[in-house]
C-alpha cells in the first residue's frame, strides 16, 4: 500500500508501469511467501521446546509469547531469534513505509496549491495511521522481552492488532468518502 501510495503521488506519469499486474502479483506473493516462511521457522523452534505443567494456554489464540510461558526449556535463544525475526518482519518494513511516506511528504510539500495538497494527504492519511498503530502494537508485544507484560496485557495488545484495527480498517479508509462523512455529520450532529 506504502509503494502504491507512492507511486501514485510521487511517479503519477509512471503509475501504470510501476504499478502493473506483474508488479502487484510479486509485491503479494513476497508478503505471502515471507510471512509462511517465518510462521514455519518459529514453529519448527517452538516444537522442540519441553512443556511442563498446565496445558492450557492462557490467551484467546496460540500465540508464541503465552507458549513461551508454559516452556520448561531456556528461551532465551528463541527470544534472540524472535527479536532478530522482528527486526526482519516488522522493523525493516515499517522503515521502507516510512521512507515511502518521507518521499511522499516532500512530494507533497512541492504541490502549490492547497487543494492539490490537501487531496495528496487525504489520499496518504488513512493508511498511515493504520501503519502507526498497527507496527507500534506489534513493536511493543514481539519485540519486547516475554516478562515484560502481564498474560492479561499481552491478550489485551493481540486484541488490538488482530482485532481492532482490522475493525478499524474499513471505518478509516471510508472516512475519506465524503457521503459517509456527511452522513456520519448528520447523525452526531441531528437534534
Amino acid at each position: 500500500m506504502a509503494y502504491d501510495r507512492f507511486a501514485a503521488i510521487c511517479k503519477p506519469l509512471h503509475y501504470p508501469l510501476l504499478m502493473n499486474k506483474r508488479n502487484c502479483t510479486l509485491l503479494a506473493a513476497s508478503s505471502w511467501i515471507t510471512g509462511i516462511v517465518d510462521t514455519i521457522a518459529l514453529v519448527d523452534v517452538i516444537s522442540h521446546f519441553s512443556f511442563c505443567g498446565s496445558n492450557e494456554i492462557n490467551h484467546f489464540f496460540c500465540d508464541p509469547n503465552a507458549l513461551l510461558k508454559l516452556s520448561c526449556s531456556d528461551i532465551k535463544n528463541f527470544e534472540i531469534l524472535s527479536l532478530s525475526e522482528g527486526v526482519f518482519m516488522a522493523v525493516i518494513p515499517f522503515l521502507l513505509t516510512l521512507l515511502s511516506y518521507i518521499f511522499i511528504i516532500v512530494a507533497i510539500l512541492k504541490i502549490h496549491t492547497s487543494e492539490g495538497r490537501k487531496k495528496a494527504y487525504s489520499t496518504c492519511s488513512s493508511h498511515l495511521t493504520i501503519v502507526l498503530i498497527f507496527y507500534g502494537t506489534l513493536t511493543v508485544v514481539y519485540m519486547s522481552p516475554s516478562s515484560m507484560f502481564t498474560p492479561e496485557q499481552d491478550k489485551m495488545f493481540a486484541l488490538l492488532y488482530t482485532v481492532i484495527i482490522p475493525m478499524l480498517n474499513p471505518l478509516i479508509y471510508s472516512m475519506r468518502n465524503k457521503e459517509v462523512k456527511n452522513a456520519l455529520r448528520k447523525l452526531i450532529f441531528r437534534k
